[in-house]
């Protein structure tokens, strides 16, 4: 099982970590071990002190694919749910500045919290799917995946060129704007439409 995080894929999110609009999906990939499910807490690391959330919409993979055409991308999933893709933002900032790889920032324990998942032909428009994160009872962070710069067809033909697709890998689709840090005692709900599926505390 991999776990595959796309980077860079909402327009406000780029301009809010004053980047760069990639012309090709970004990717990169965390550890199983850095899967959280069943809504179990997060423990905040001691290697860092700026640990930002990310919300995302999760697909898994439902087949073996190679090379996969945009026209059939869809048939490879059928499951979606919303994610978290924890960051250490000041050992990221390090690792930019350095110029070096920032795998240290993105990959660590617990750092791919993972939702509820849900038919994706359950939901009620699938070329624009709303999600949400709420931190302590206040909306934080709102996307949509019509906003997306490389929709989830074009996110699976492009990482299939490289990497073949196995049953059970997950794709991290990509944050929108809104990001920010998490303390202890913080509880994070996240939520696909009107629907709750993630429900954890920080610890």
């Amino acid at each position: 099982m991999k776990i595959i995080c796309i980077a860079k894929n909402y327009d406000e999110h780029i301009k809010e970590l004053n980047s760069s609009t990639p012309g090709q999906p970004v990717f990169f990939m965390k550890p199983d071990s850095s899967l959280l499910i069943n809504n179990k807490p997060f423990y905040l690391p001691e290697f860092s002190n700026e640990i930002h959330h990310e919300a995302e919409i999760v697909l898994r993979i439902n087949r073996l694919g190679k090379h996969i055409e945009r026209t059939f991308a869809h048939r490879y999933f059928n499951e979606i749910t919303v994610g978290i893709d924890f960051t250490a933002r000041d050992l990221q900032r390090i690792c930019k500045k350095e110029g070096n790889p920032w795998e240290i920032a993105k990959t660590f324990d617990g750092s791919a919290v993972l939702g509820k998942f849900i038919r994706f032909d359950t939901v009620n428009d699938p070329e624009s799917i709303h999600f949400s994160l709420d931190i302590n009872g206040k909306k934080v962070q709102n996307g949509n995946s019509a906003d997306m710069l490389f929709k989830m067809d074009h996110i699976i033909e492009y990482i299939s060129q490289f990497i073949t697709l196995k049953m059970g890998d997950l794709i991290f689709t990509g944050t929108p704007v809104g990001v920010g840090p998490v303390k202890i005692g913080d509880h994070l709900e996240g939520y696909i439409e009107n629907e709750k599926l993630l429900d954890f505390e920080v610890k």
